[in-house]
């Protein structure tokens, strides 16, 4: 991860997902909280995806990125669609209000960080492996040769 962008697009990530690991316990726990999961079940299966994904976002892969998007989307656009039907009825409740908040940055993140991912031109055109280009790509190793230099090619073996 060399951009600031994605660097920072990530730590939003991590604290929504903080913010949801939050909920979902005080959820489970009986305590009040202003926002609550549809699903348990499948919030505490959204956490564990989105942590998994992290790791594929950070190492700048597209697959990552695809899956947190669909998985997020799935979840938290149901949740919106809802409460915004909700909401037209008439029948909104504060709580409507801010489930729909929050709904919104979880389905505005990982677009985010799937256009951050899309719109990376450097990635696949100058892919780095941090093993070797220490060593290929510093002047201060290359040999530098002069007519004294050996030029017999000797076989080792």
């Amino acid at each position: 991860m060399q951009k600031f962008s994605t660097w920072m697009v990530l730590a939003l990530d991590v604290m929504f997902w903080i913010f949801r690991i939050i909920a979902a316990y005080t959820s489970s726990m009986g305590i009040e909280f202003m926002v609550k999961p549809m699903d348990m079940n499948m919030e505490i299966a959204m956490i564990f995806l989105a942590l998994i994904c992290f790791v594929f976002i950070a190492k700048r892969k597209f697959l990552g990125s695809i899956v947190y998007m669909i998985g997020y989307l799935g979840y938290f656009g149901v949740y919106l669609f809802k409460n915004l039907q909700a909401m037209q009825a008439g029948t909104g409740m504060m709580d409507d209000y801010i489930n729909v908040l929050f709904s919104l940055a979880g389905v505005a993140l990982p677009l985010f960080t799937f256009l951050d991912l899309l719109l990376d031109k450097n990635r696949q055109a100058h892919p780095t492996d941090k093993k070797t280009d220490w060593f290929y790509n510093n002047k201060k190793y290359d040999m530098e040769k002069d007519e004294r230099a050996d030029k017999n090619n000797y076989r080792t073996l």
